[in-house]
């Protein structure tokens, strides 16, 4: 998936907003950031550490963990350019649900 493509994918979702985080890209939802895009070759998304862990176990050459304490919480880097399609849609799609309300709550992928 290009950059673009999960831009688009980013900003399709409900309420999310595109801004600006330490000069790094990011999306937001009500003011809380669910992924970056920090111009590298993959993307950050904001998971939790029991999703983070899932992810680690089944796509373990797409994803890791962010260096440091953030990666400890469930900051995940996610490789989206040599990535499947719908696996990226599923995890995107749950850090927003991690950060949206729950009255703003996505159907389960």
């Amino acid at each position: 998936m290009t950059d673009e493509e999960l831009v688009k994918l980013a900003l399709g979702l409900p309420e999310a907003v595109e801004g600006s985080h330490f000069g790094t890209r990011d999306f937001r939802v009500r003011g809380k950031i669910f992924m970056t895009l920090p111009g590298l070759d993959f993307c950050v998304v904001k998971l939790m550490p029991d999703q983070q862990q899932m992810a680690l176990a089944t796509m373990p050459e797409h994803v890791c963990p962010v260096p440091g304490s953030w990666g400890l919480n469930g900051s995940t880097r996610l490789f989206h350019h040599s990535t499947d399609g719908e696996a990226i849609k599923t995890l995107v799609r749950r850090a927003w649900r991690n950060v949206a309300p729950k009255s703003m709550a996505l159907p389960e992928d």
